[in-house]
């Protein structure tokens, strides 16, 4: 199941961060911030970066150059932590 979130959470992250980068190109209603990091923090960081990087999207804002790939760095050592806990 855990892995199964994380692959949906960050299918879902790289999405949203295409939708809000079409909105942004045709001038529409955007997506919050708050929105963009809260996909990452709750474990779609991967997604997060990729969108970032494969949109051209919020990559000159310092708090997601920065912010997005810390909490991708995070995660996986979240997941390395656990992954060898569970080997002991």
């Amino acid at each position: 199941m855990e892995k199964e979130f994380i692959i949906l959470i960050n299918i879902i992250a790289f999405i949203t961060f295409g939708i809000d980068k079409y909105k942004a190109v045709h001038h529409k209603w955007r997506i919050r911030e708050n929105t963009l990091f809260l996909l990452a923090i709750i474990g779609g960081g991967l997604g997060a970066l990729l969108g970032m990087h494969v949109f051209h999207h919020k990559t000159k804002h310092n708090s997601f150059k920065y912010g997005i790939p810390f909490i991708l760095m995070i995660w996986i050592i979240l997941i390395i932590l656990k992954e060898n806990s569970q080997l002991l």
